[in-house]
């Protein structure tokens, strides 16, 4: 219902601000953009998409999916087969046990969660999603309520959605396109940024499903994490722009191919029909990918409406108007459409840092600070519509809100890092 909500009100919202700048301020155009404009239309102002391209962008969006989840999913079920997933989940499981008492240690779940946050660590989307979805589907099993999201499935996706990576890659990747002195120096700041949201959720959570974080399994883990990512922040950031995308590379593509192998090995070891077992996942990647589309492109839609009818724009001026009226220092307002856009959608935050380092410069503190914003979360309303969606979850119960709290605690954090950093 929340979602539901939310989802109402953003349309409404933007039909309603197209009306009074259609009537009201002589804008007869705005219906037609919202509806049918072209960003790659030199005749739109506007340079967005209206609604009917969009619905073309989010069966794009899940057309490309199809491949990427038939991959992964393939080879998770190799992995399933060949008793991989049970192997990572005795790993992680004193662990995961305290933070998820409702599922049993040896559960495929754990393993899937496993390898969900380790490409979500590693700034691996492509990999997290199908793992995401192979962990939601694990846990729908174990769900009693089969329209009602479990305890242990709003654990899993507001610490997902917290999105806890190691380096902003395509971040860097932007800022060193737009030839900024120096394209890494929003790492630090990401890093701290992700991993206090991740933190937020964790507390949120915990509270509201009464998980004692004080066991000394809890804090062993959180504390050996972070001791890992101090040690990374300390090597990364002894490198240069290249060398740190070179590394990044590395690893990430030597990890996928490093479990692609284990896993094949592991199949061969076991004696099992290794192509079949691949060839029954890919076949669940196609189902899910398909049965997401919908929700893709409801979510897509709203956010095009709110971008086409200028609503955005309302909003970040109006809070400009009160920042400036306050007497606070307005610099960081102009990163913010980034941080508003970034829970709705990943590609429109990124046009939106695009934007900023075009206007303000790349080397300007909202340019820096955009890109914060940017590498420091995940998209938390395409998230609960694609995970939620792929197991037909319908009741989220307090899941957005708590990665609402969570995406707020890190654009404060994104912001007094920024200021501490780049000033």
């Amino acid at each position: 219902m929340v979602l539901s909500r939310i989802w109402s009100a953003f349309i409404i919202v933007a039909i309603l601000v197209a009306a009074f700048k259609c009537f009201f301020l002589g804008e007869t155009q705005i219906f037609s953009y919202m509806i049918s404009g072209k960003a790659s239309d030199p005749a739109n102002p506007l340079k967005l998409d209206g609604v009917i391209e969009t619905c073309w962008v989010a069966v794009e969006i899940c057309l490309k999916l199809i491949g990427v989840l038939c991959l992964f999913m393939g080879f998770m079920s190799i992995a399933e087969k060949a008793g991989g997933i049970r192997f990572l989940s005795r790993i992680i499981g004193p662990f995961f046990s305290k933070i998820f008492p409702d599922v049993p240690k040896d559960h495929p779940a754990m393993g899937h969660m496993v390898m969900n946050f380790s490409a979500n660590f590693l700034g691996l989307d492509n990999a997290a999603t199908p793992f995401g979805l192979k962990a939601m589907e694990s846990l729908q099993e174990l769900n009693p309520s089969r329209d009602v999201a479990s305890n242990a499935q709003i654990m899993f996706l507001c610490l997902h959605a917290a999105g806890f990576n190691l380096i902003p890659v395509s971040v860097i990747a932007i800022r060193a396109a737009q030839n900024a002195s120096d394209p890494t120096d929003v790492f630090i700041p990401c890093m701290i940024v992700t991993f206090v949201g991740t933190l937020v959720a964790l507390i949120i959570v915990s509270l509201r499903q009464k998980v004692n974080l004080f066991q000394p399994v809890i804090l062993t883990w959180l504390l050996a994490v972070s001791a890992v990512v101090v040690a990374l922040v300390l090597y990364v950031s002894s490198l240069n722009a290249t060398s740190i995308q070179s590394f990044s590379g590395m690893l990430s593509s030597g990890l996928i191919l490093l479990v692609f192998i284990l896993i094949v090995l592991g199949g061969v070891y076991k004696k099992i029909d290794v192509f079949s077992a691949f060839i029954d996942g890919a076949r669940g990647g196609f189902d899910t990918a398909i049965k997401i589309i919908p929700y893709i492109l409801g979510i897509l839609v709203a956010v095009s409406m709110l971008r086409t009818s200028g609503t955005f724009d309302m909003v970040i001026n109006g809070m400009k108007y009160v920042f400036h009226a306050l007497g606070a220092d307005t610099r960081f307002v102009d990163a913010l459409p980034t941080a508003l856009i970034r829970p709705l959608s990943g590609g429109a935050a990124r046009g939106m840092m695009v934007s900023t380092m075009t206007t303000f410069g790349p080397d300007s503190f909202a340019s820096k600070l955009s890109g914060v914003f940017q590498g420091a979360a995940d998209t938390t309303f395409y998230v609960v519509a694609v995970y939620f969606g792929a197991v037909g979850i319908k009741n989220t119960r307090y899941s957005i809100g708590t990665m609402l709290m969570a995406d707020l605690a890190g654009v404060i954090t994104a912001v007094g890092i920024s200021y501490l950093f780049f000033t």
